[in-house]
C-alpha cells in the first residue's frame, strides 16, 4: 500500500481519485511515498528515504527544495493552467480596481454608517473624489505568455483594450492559444513604453528577480498601472516606492502584500486570492492526484519541474524506473547489468532535463534486489523502482 502525506488541506474531490485499498492517506505518515501540498514550506524538512514525488496542487513551487529533491530522485510535480481562470478573473477585476478608485470609495462608504438621512448628500457630495478612467481603447502589456497570461490578454481584448504581448519562451500550446489580435512586443523595454497597463504573469526565477526596477520604470509612461499576479519578487519593492511618489505608477496591484507594500500609497494589496475559488482548489487537487498516480503506478511523468515527461506504452509485466543524473555512458551500463542477469529488454525510454534524467524500461522478468543493488552501485543512479504492471 502506497502513503501519501497532506501538509495542506486538499480538495476532497482529489483525494478521492486514489483508491483506498491502494492508498493511505494522512497528515500524521512518517515514511510517505508521496507527500501532496499547496502553500506549505518545505525546505527545511527532512525528506524521507521513501520519498518517491511532491505534488504541488498549484503552479509555484518556490516552496518546495527543488534541488535537494532532484538529487534523492524525488520527483516534483505541480499543475499549470488547473488555476488559470481563477486567477485570470481576479486579474482582470484588478484592472478595474486599478482604474477606478473602487477600493478607496468602498473604503469611505464604510465611514458613512451612523449618518442616517444625510448619506445620500455626503455621497454625492463625496463621490468625485474617488471618479476614474475607463479601460476601454487602453493598452494592457502583457509579460509572460503562458496560460494566465494567454487568458488575460484575450479577455482584455473583448473589454474593448488593445494588447501587447511579450514572452521570449512561448510554447507551441499558448501560441495556439493566444488571439491574432495581441500585438507581439520586440522586448519587454518595447511593452512597458507603449502600456497604460503593465500585467506580470512571470514565474519566479533569478533571471526575473527584480526584474521591474528603477530602469524599467523609467521607461513606463507617466500614469502607468501595474498588476502583479506573478510573484512578489519580480517587482522591486523600493524602486517601486520611487515610483509611485514620482507619479510613474498610479496604481500597484498585487496579490502578494508585505510589509513595505502595506505601507505604501496607491498600492492595492490582494491577500493571494489568485486560486482561492472552491474551483480552482478542486481542479488542482484532481490534476495532481492525477499525474501522482501515473507516477507511482506506471512511471509516467507528466508536469514534473525538476524531471523530464515519460510516457512509455506497457510491453511487458515488469518495468523499471530509474532516476539517474544526465551522464554519458550510462544506459550501456544499464543493458549490461540486465544482460548479465538474462533479463530482456522489451522497450525503453530515456529522456532528459537539465542535469537529470529518467529511464523507462520494460523487462522479460521481474528484477531481483541483486540487479537492482547492482543498478544503483552505477554511479550517477539516486532512485530505483521496479512496478509490477500485472493486470
Amino acid at each position: 500500500m502506497y502513503k501519501i502525506k497532506t501538509l495542506n488541506k486538499i480538495a476532497k474531490d482529489g483525494l478521492a481519485a486514489f483508491p483506498l485499498d491502494q492508498y493511505e492517506i494522512g497528515t500524521e505518515i512518517t515514511q510517505p511515498d508521496v507527500i501532496i501540498l499547496r502553500s506549505f514550506k518545505m525546505h527545511d524538512m527532512e525528506l524521507p528515504a521513501s520519498l518517491l514525488a511532491v505534488g504541488r496542487a498549484g503552479a509555484g513551487v518556490n516552496n518546495i527544495p527543488i534541488e535537494k529533491c532532484s538529487e534523492k530522485g524525488v520527483v516534483v510535480f505541480n499543475t499549470p493552467g488547473a488555476n488559470a481562470n481563477a486567477v485570470k478573473e481576479l486579474a482582470i477585476a484588478s484592472l478595474l480596481l486599478a482604474s477606478r478608485d473602487i477600493a478607496a470609495g468602498i473604503a469611505f462608504a464604510q465611514t458613512l454608517k451612523g449618518k442616517g438621512a444625510d448619506v445620500p448628500a455626503l455621497v454625492e457630495e463625496n463621490k468625485k473624489n474617488f471618479a476614474g478612467g475607463e479601460i476601454a481603447g487602453k493598452t494592457l502589456g502583457v509579460v509572460g505568455l503562458g496560460k494566465i497570461g494567454v487568458m488575460v490578454a484575450n479577455s482584455a481584448l473583448d473589454l474593448g483594450m488593445e494588447v501587447i504581448g511579450y514572452d521570449p519562451f512561448i510554447s507551441v500550446e499558448s501560441a495556439w492559444g493566444l488571439s491574432r489580435e495581441v500585438q507581439r512586443a520586440e522586448g519587454i523595454d518595447a511593452l512597458i513604453a507603449n502600456s497604460d497597463y503593465i500585467s506580470l504573469h512571470a514565474p519566479l526565477t533569478d533571471a526575473t528577480r527584480g526584474m521591474i526596477d528603477a530602469e524599467k520604470f523609467a521607461r513606463m509612461k507617466k500614469g502607468a498601472k501595474i498588476l502583479n499576479f506573478s510573484r512578489g519578487g519580480i517587482v522591486n519593492n523600493d524602486d517601486l516606492k520611487v515610483a509611485i511618489e514620482q507619479g510613474i505608477v498610479a496604481r500597484y496591484v498585487t496579490d502578494f502584500p508585505d510589509d513595505e507594500l502595506l505601507n505604501m500609497h496607491n498600492v492595492i494589496a490582494i491577500p493571494h486570492l489568485g486560486a482561492s475559488t472552491a474551483e480552482a482548489e478542486g481542479n488542482c487537487a484532481s490534476m495532481i492526484a492525477k499525474q501522482l498516480r501515473d507516477f507511482i503506478e506506471t512511471g509516467k511523468i507528466k508536469n514534473s519541474v525538476n524531471y523530464p515527461n515519460c510516457k512509455l506504452d506497457q510491453s511487458s509485466d515488469f518495468r523499471l524506473v530509474i532516476m539517474n543524473k544526465n551522464v554519458p555512458n550510462i544506459i550501456g551500463q544499464f543493458s549490461s547489468i540486465l544482460a548479465k542477469a538474462n533479463i530482456n529488454i522489451a522497450e525503453m525510454l530515456n529522456k532528459s532535463k537539465g542535469d537529470y534524467a529518467c529511464n523507462v524500461i520494460d523487462v522479460s522478468s521481474e528484477p531481483t534486489e541483486k540487479i537492482i543493488k547492482a543498478l544503483y552501485g552505477i554511479k550517477g543512479v539516486v532512485k530505483v523502482r521496479v512496478l509490477n504492471l500485472k493486470k
